[in-house]
C-alpha cells in the first residue's frame, strides 16, 4: 500500500513579498541564535523518550480523520479498531512535515504498559508481544518531504486464538532525535470480564499514609473509583466519597498506590476500609488496622512521672533519717538514767 503525499498548506495571510522575506529571514535568524545558545545546556531527547508536542518546524504524527472503526471528520485523538480473532484490521496514519528540510522516521508498534503509580506507558526497548506485534505499517521507514503530509497505511492482524478483549497498543514514530506515539485502543470480539481485586492494604502508624495494591484480573482496561472510610473508637475517623483515580491498569497488571492521611487522630484504633469500583461492574473492598498512639508524648510523660517518683523516694528517705526509731529511743533513754545516777 503506497503512502500518499499532500503538501501542507498553512493559514493564507496577505503580505507583501519584501515584507515575507524579511521576516522569514528574521525568524531563521532568531532560531539560530537560539539554538546556539542553548547547545551546551539542553541535550537531544533520547530516542526511546516520547514527545507530547512538536516543535512548530518539527514533524508530527496523528490518525488520518475518517479512518478506523470509529471515524471523524474532525480528527482522532487515538486509534480505535474492533473485529475478531483472526481478522485484519486496516487505519492511516498522518506523519506531517511542516518544516523546510525532509525528515525521514520508522514506524512500529508497541505494547501498552503501565507506570508505577498506574499512568498509561508504553513497553519501549522490549519486542512487542501483543497488540503492538499485530501492527504492520505498509512502509516501515519513510521520508517526508518539506512542508509535505504523509498518508501511510498500516494493518493490524489479529491471530485467530488472541483473546478476547482490550489489548492496549500505540503506534510509535522515531526520527530527528526524538519519538512520538499514537495510542491504539484494540478490542477483541468475544466474553469480556471487568474485575479487579484491592490487596497488601496497610497504614503508616506515624504518617497515616495507606499503600494497596490494584490488579486488574480482567481481560478490559479499568479506570478505578476509590472511596475510603475509617471508624474509629471515637466514631468516625475517615470517609472520603469516591473518586476517580489518575490510573488506566491494563488487563493483568499490578500496580502500588499510596492515599495520604494527613489528619489522621493522634490517639485512636481505626479499622479503615477500601472500596474500589470500575466500568463493567468491577468491585472489591479491602480493610486494615492502625493504632495511633503519640508515642513522644507518652515517653515525656512517663520520663515525668519516673522523676516525680524518685523525688518523693528521697524526700521520704529523708524524713526516715531525721526521724530516730524506738530502738535508737530506748537506747538513750537508758543512758541519760545512768548518767543521772
Amino acid at each position: 500500500m503506497p503512502s500518499v503525499l499532500r503538501a501542507v498548506r498553512p493559514n493564507s495571510v496577505t503580505v507583501p513579498a519584501s515584507r515575507a522575506v524579511r521576516a522569514v529571514r528574521a525568524v531563521r535568524v532568531v532560531r539560530r541564535a537560539a539554538v546556539l545558545a542553548v547547545a551546551g545546556l539542553v541535550a537531544l531527547p533520547a530516542p526511546g523518550a516520547y514527545a507530547d508536542t512538536a516543535a512548530v518546524d518539527d514533524w508530527s504524527l496523528a490518525p488520518v480523520a475518517g479512518g478506523g472503526s470509529r471515524p471523524a471528520e474532525d480528527g482522532r485523538p487515538y486509534f480505535y479498531l474492533e473485529g475478531a480473532p483472526g481478522a485484519v484490521l486496516e487505519d492511516t496514519v498522518a506523519v506531517t512535515n511542516p518544516g523546510a528540510e525532509p525528515r525521514t522516521v520508522e514506524l512500529r508498534g508497541a505494547d501498552a504498559d503501565n507506570e508505577a503509580d498506574g499512568a498509561f506507558a508504553l513497553k519501549d526497548g522490549a519486542a512487542a508481544k501483543d497488540g503492538g506485534a499485530w501492527v504492520r505499517p505498509a512502509k516501515r521507514k519513510i521520508t517526508v518531504p518539506p512542508r509535505t503530509r504523509a498518508e501511510v497505511p498500516f494493518t493490524v492482524t489479529v491471530p485467530d486464538g488472541a483473546v478476547p478483549g482490550d489489548h492496549p497498543a500505540a503506534l510509535v514514530a522515531s526520527g530527528a532525535g526524538r519519538s512520538t506515539a499514537v495510542r491504539l485502543h484494540l478490542r477483541l470480539s468475544g466474553p469480556t470480564l471487568s474485575a479487579l481485586t484491592v490487596e497488601r492494604a496497610e497504614i503508616d502508624d506515624d504518617s497515616g499514609e495507606i499503600t494497596y495494591d490494584l490488579v486488574n484480573r480482567g481481560n478490559t482496561v479499568l479506570t478505578p473509583r476509590l472511596a475510603v472510610r475509617a471508624d474509629g473508637l471515637f466514631g468516625e475517623a475517615l470517609d472520603r466519597a469516591p473518586r476517580t483515580l489518575p490510573v488506566e491498569l491494563i488487563p493483568g497488571r499490578r500496580v502500588t498506590l499510596s492515599e495520604p492521611w494527613p489528619d489522621a487522630p493522634a490517639f485512636d484504633s481505626a479499622d479503615v476500609r477500601l472500596t474500589v469500583t470500575a466500568g463493567g461492574g468491577a468491585r472489591d473492598t479491602a480493610r486494615a488496622s492502625v493504632t495511633f498512639v503519640p508515642w513522644g508524648a507518652l515517653a515525656g510523660g512517663a520520663a515525668g512521672l519516673a522523676v516525680l517518683a524518685a523525688g518523693v523516694w528521697r524526700v521520704r528517705r529523708r524524713g526516715r533519717r531525721d526521724v530516730p526509731d524506738e530502738a535508737e529511743q530506748q537506747q538513750t533513754e537508758r543512758e541519760l538514767t545512768g548518767a543521772a545516777t
